[in-house]
């Protein structure tokens, strides 16, 4: 596809203060009709794509083709575009500026207050009716359980997202999860004590310590802005490492990237959490293998985090690893103040595969935890069966997820 003779027009847009604004394309297709192709690379959400090709992948090899063609140089400015990149500019532009104005217009705070209270209100009614409705289940036996279909979860979720209750609506729909396999019933007691655990929680009120209390409401579905974390979230500043990332698909089939990060001075995690849609790929606020120097606004519950201003990055030395031991010993810790937690970023020192009923990840006491479906392979192509430090998330239900990994020599793999 990069090949001048592929594109019959094609032009920059040069942005107001020199530079390149964007680059655009017709690419000669299969069809009689060309692929329209572009990228916006000076925008405040940028860069972006666009093509009329049907290719799910973002960029797709149009938009990858004509940027390459523009590194080259063989793109030349235009002053003329077609009518559809004029389009798609502006409108791109337009969106900026009104959530720019959003964003800066003032806050009404007591409509907010009322509005949170409102939200509060109707989460807990939500709620109550969840308590009853899992005190049905448990009555009612868990025999015929196998019997009844996915609508009979689904009626209580869709009562909870009325609710705006989001959080427990998701859990809810997790129950009948494996039903049938060997040994369900175990898990759904454990996920029914679970959810009834967090509803008893939450209804309690204002028993709880602050940050017990922001870990409830984050569960059942009660988020913080980000905006809200910037003005008023503790900030805390270090040298964080970027331990690296896991992308998950959402039940709501939204796309999820966790990144995780490690205080070098607190000894502190944090989790940076972004969503797109199900063509898009999350934004990767932070590179695996690196560090920077600031600060860190942290959510109320003490766990998630947002970025202060940019700065500078730099490779990151290997962080600081342990046992298989000490990694559960962290686990547990960051399980009490959350018992709902899905997954918790360890670092293995030294740790090497072995085979025992699976493969695992050992280490040098032979101690170990088994890994996640799929991820030996890139692991050894990496490391050769070589110790090494391993970052990676783990999680008692999938097992451990490999992330990033140094090698002898201290490079950074991101896997």
């Amino acid at each position: 596809m990069a090949k001048t003779g592929s594109w019959p027009r094609s032009g920059v847009v040069v942005a107001d203060g020199g530079g390149t604004s964007a680059v655009w394309g017709e690419c000669k297709g299969s069809g009689s009709k060309p692929y329209l192709a572009a990228a916006h690379l000076d925008g405040d959400k940028g860069p972006a794509y666009k093509c009329s090709c049907p290719s799910r992948k973002i960029p797709c090899k149009h938009v990858l083709a004509l940027l390459s063609l523009w590194s080259q140089g063989t793109v030349a400015e235009r002053e003329d575009r077609p009518e559809w990149v004029a389009t798609w500019l502006s409108g791109r532009v337009a969106r900026q500026e009104r959530a720019s104005a959003a964003a800066s217009a003032p806050v009404d705070p007591e409509k907010a207050a009322a509005t949170l209270r409102a939200r509060e209100r109707s989460v807990t009614a939500g709620l109550e009716e969840l308590r009853l409705w899992l005190h049905d289940q448990v009555d009612g036996g868990l025999a015929e359980i196998p019997q009844l279909g996915y609508g009979h979860w689904d009626r209580m979720a869709k009562r909870l997202v009325d609710a705006k209750a989001g959080g427990a609506a998701t859990l809810v729909t997790q129950l009948p999860q494996n039903v049938g396999a060997d040994g369900w019933t175990n898990r759904l007691l454990e996920r029914l004590g679970m959810l009834h655990l967090l509803v008893d929680g939450y209804l309690a009120g204002e028993g709880d310590d602050p940050r017990t209390r922001a870990v409830l409401r984050s569960r059942v579905g009660i988020a913080t802005r980000a905006e809200e974390v910037l003005a008023s979230g503790e900030r805390v500043a270090d040298t964080w490492r970027v331990l690296g990332h896991r992308d998950v698909l959402t039940p709501d089939r939204m796309r999820g990237r966790r990144q995780w990060l490690h205080g070098a001075t607190t000894g502190r995690h944090a989790l940076s959490l972004t969503f797109a849609r199900p063509t898009e790929t999350p934004d990767a606020v932070f590179r695996p293998g690196t560090e920077f120097e600031g600060e860190l606004a942290f959510h109320p519950d003490g766990r998630r985090a947002v970025r202060v201003g940019k700065g500078d990055e730099r490779p990151a030395t290997p962080p600081p690893g342990g046992t298989v031991e000490q990694a559960l010993d962290s686990f547990a810790g960051a399980l009490a103040e959350d018992p709902w937690l899905e997954a918790w970023p360890v670092v293995l020192e030294n740790a090497v595969p072995a085979r025992a009923e699976g493969w695992h990840l050992a280490d040098p006491t032979g101690t170990s935890l088994p890994l996640a479906g799929g991820e030996l392979w890139r692991f050894l192509a990496a490391t050769g069966g070589r110790p090494a430090t391993i970052a990676a998330e783990w999680s008692p239900d999938t097992g451990l997820s490999p992330m990033t990994l140094w090698d002898a020599d201290g490079k950074a793999v991101a896997l």
